[in-house]
């Protein structure tokens, strides 16, 4: 819902306080009152983040400079030595792709597609949150639905042929072989780089395989700092030199080729991200 573990941590610890202070007795559906609770909660931070005008993420068509980009936190493992269990939860992880188009939904679109689409509430119990009627509210849904399925798509079920892609594409870059790197992208292939507010030259989007092809010069440069690791269940990679994270790169690879990259290098966010299972 908000693409941030510091806020995530702030909205549950909020709910645990006021059911803390309502009790649970005279609670008849604890799981409901809880997913009501938690969702104004995130509503309201998502409102004040529009009332701090703090700038959507731009997805985009262009190529250049996105003012306004920024990736959410995502989530790093390390891709070896995963257990049935761990493999289930990452199965049904939310890909950082998608969280990025969430970002750029309005508060009350993107409340009423996650409850709706991911946790099944139905709309006349979401109406009330976001002050619309149960019809409106499925428009906002259906809006939103329409946004994401346009440009987050699904990526490839399959983790081994999910590496096996983005392994070619370091392997490209580290060679210098443009074509290579080329034939593993999708034509309409999406680049997104989050440098941070203090760093514009580093926040970019580009669009287009030859476009984000030609900066194989740049990935040639990280192949030898390059660690194989999995971001928010996906393919992807952390690169570090000498134990300082680079950047946390995540790939979304669909019918075999790279349809999205969504790349963190803003320093300040790094060094608050969990990267040990990746590091070492």
């Amino acid at each position: 819902m908000l693409g941030s573990f510091a806020e995530a941590e702030d909205a549950v610890q909020e709910t645990w306080l006021r059911l803390n202070r309502t009790g649970v007795d005279g609670i008849e559906n604890l799981g409901g009152w809880l997913t009501t609770v938690t969702a104004r909660i995130c509503l309201n931070m998502l409102r004040t983040r529009e009332t701090r005008r703090e700038e959507p993420l731009d997805t985009g068509t262009r190529t250049g400079t996105g003012d306004g980009v920024r990736i959410p936190d995502p989530v790093v493992s390390d891709p070896s030595g995963i257990d049935p269990e761990q493999q289930v939860l990452l199965a049904d992880s939310v890909g950082l792709a998608l969280l990025v188009v969430l970002e750029s939904l309005s508060p009350a679109e993107r409340v009423a597609f996650v409850l709706h689409d991911m946790f099944a509430v139905p709309f006349d119990e979401i109406a009330p949150l976001i002050e619309r009627t149960s019809a409106a509210t499925r428009q906002l849904a259906s809006r939103a639905r329409r946004r994401v399925q346009g440009q987050a798509p699904s990526p490839d079920p399959d983790p081994i042929r999910q590496r096996e892609v983005v392994d070619a594409f370091f392997a490209a870059s580290r060679d210098g072989a443009f074509d290579a790197l080329v034939a593993v992208l999708h034509p309409d292939v999406v680049l997104r780089s989050d440098g941070g507010p203090e760093r514009a030259g580093q926040t970019v989007v580009l669009n287009g395989a030859h476009t984000v092809a030609s900066q194989a010069a740049t990935y040639r440069r990280m192949a030898p700092f390059v660690r194989p690791a999995l971001i928010n269940g996906a393919a992807g990679a952390v690169v570090a030199a000498n134990g300082i994270p680079l950047s946390v790169m995540a790939f979304t690879v669909s019918d075999g080729l790279i349809v999205a990259i969504d790349v963190i290098v803003d320093p300040d966010r790094l060094r608050t991200l969990d990267l040990s299972a990746a590091l070492g």
